[in-house]
């Protein structure tokens, strides 16, 4: 990840919080095969649900950077919030939403890369969290929140997997 954006701006940092996540995701993926990640804990969703999730938001994120989705929505719908968990028969093929996972992650950084800083305070197109203020860049800052917290999920179901912890 090269940062263009001038050190400081909000921009960067956007930028270095994705490319934070996607190394989380990414670590916490680590050896990580598909029937694991379709087991589910008794208190939440699979690692293949949250990452499907992960895919899926930043999906619905991408055209406000200029980007155009990795997958039609059909194939991600199933993981978008408020779904029920996937089960292993329906569940995408891990290797098919890593593969997804890091090209809207490289599409991400490209539209950030290339966001115009004035859009920053600009009112959203849309509002996750309902505010009616919400602007382009409180927006950036709740998604990036929101895989944030997702990731950090996928720490702790590697460790139900009987892994070791990725992040030292």
């Amino acid at each position: 990840m090269s940062t263009t954006a001038p050190a400081g701006s909000a921009t960067a940092t956007y930028r270095h919080q994705a490319g934070m996540i996607r190394i989380v995701t990414a670590a916490n993926l680590a050896g990580i095969t598909h029937e694991e990640s379709v087991t589910a804990p008794p208190c939440g969703n699979s690692a293949n649900w949250v990452l499907g999730h992960l895919v899926c938001i930043y999906n619905k994120f991408l055209p406000l950077l200029g980007q155009q989705p990795v997958l039609e929505e059909e194939r991600i719908a199933r993981y978008d919030r408020g779904s029920a968990p996937v089960t292993p028969a329906e569940a995408r093929p891990l290797a098919e939403l890593r593969a997804a996972w890091d090209e809207a992650a490289e599409r991400v950084d490209a539209g950030l890369a290339a966001l115009d800083p004035d859009a920053i305070d600009r009112p959203a197109p849309f509002s996750p969290s309902g505010n009616p203020n919400e602007t382009i860049g409180s927006l950036i800052s709740t998604v990036m929140f929101h895989q944030t917290y997702h990731a950090g999920q996928l720490g702790l179901l590697r460790r139900l997997a009987g892994k070791d912890g990725a992040i030292k």
